[in-house]
């Protein structure tokens, strides 16, 4: 299927690895002009190139989104070549804490990383985005944020957040052709992901291998209808799906992949 994306200068967040790089190479395959970001100079300009290597079109931008300064450099940055038509947010950071050790401070933190830093991409990025009359703001939010439960409770609030202004801003952009939704992943296979279980598995004792660990988290931890944790891929595909000018009338909307894991509508 061709989604139609051709051509048009995208700004994926957080993309010098995980689910952020996943998309961004999706993006680039199907013919966008994709702009990789991270705050690690070598790893995200080694994405950049490797899109480049194969064919797609890509370049680099660095910044701490977590600051003014940072998110000013990056849209400096994705903004010279032109507007920017769709906007993936997608970097965001956690740690699993119980919670009485995660302190207010923590608590401030993870909401300016996780939510305040969408809203300064958003902030930069929309006016030029209006002239083109099109566009697309996606925010990568959680399954968490649906159903939370007890560990990284500052985290799972903030991707609550997320999906919550996702909807104010569809509101916002009625009538200009711009697009705000959110997809949210279930648990994934990302490389954060598989540190945090190798450091959990002595403590629920998963075993030592990690065939035995990722089986038994994900028949204690995960508990989706799949079976397995999800790949950066899936969340990509869907990602991709709507940036499309396919997905024209899906706005406000919610896109859970997680593999059944969310239990509630």
């Amino acid at each position: 299927m061709d989604l139609q994306l051709k051509g048009k200068r995208v700004l994926v967040t957080g993309s010098s690895a995980g689910l952020g790089e996943a998309t961004a190479r999706l993006l680039a395959a199907e013919g966008a002009e994709v702009i990789v970001h991270g705050r690690n100079q070598e790893r995200g300009a080694a994405v950049a190139e490797s899109i480049n290597q194969s064919g797609g079109k890509a370049s680099y931008v660095l910044g701490d989104l977590s600051t003014d300064a940072g998110a000013d450099a990056v849209a400096a940055g994705a903004l010279a070549g032109g507007p920017v038509a769709i906007l993936v947010n997608n970097a965001g950071a956690y740690q699993p804490r119980p919670w009485l050790q995660v302190s207010v401070n923590d608590w401030q933190d993870s909401y300016n990383v996780n939510v305040l830093a969408y809203v300064r991409m958003i902030h930069r990025l929309l006016p030029a985005m209006k002239t083109l009359g099109w566009g697309r703001v996606i925010q990568i939010g959680s399954s968490g944020g649906i159903e939370p439960f007890a560990l990284q409770p500052d985290y799972l609030a903030a991707t609550a957040a997320r999906h919550n202004l996702t909807v104010s801003l569809a509101r916002e952009l009625k009538g200009t052709g711009i697009t705000s939704n959110t997809v949210a992943p279930g648990p994934m296979l990302v490389e954060n992901t598989r540190q945090m279980l190798l450091g959990m598995a002595g403590q629920f004792g998963w075993g030592n291998d990690w065939a035995d660990i990722e089986r038994n988290a994900v028949e204690q931890f995960v508990q989706n209808d799949v079976g397995r944790f999800g790949k950066p891929e899936e969340v990509a595909a869907a990602v991709a799906f709507l940036t499309s000018p396919l997905a024209d009338y899906i706005t406000g909307a919610l896109l859970r992949v997680d593999g059944g894991h969310t239990k509630s509508v």
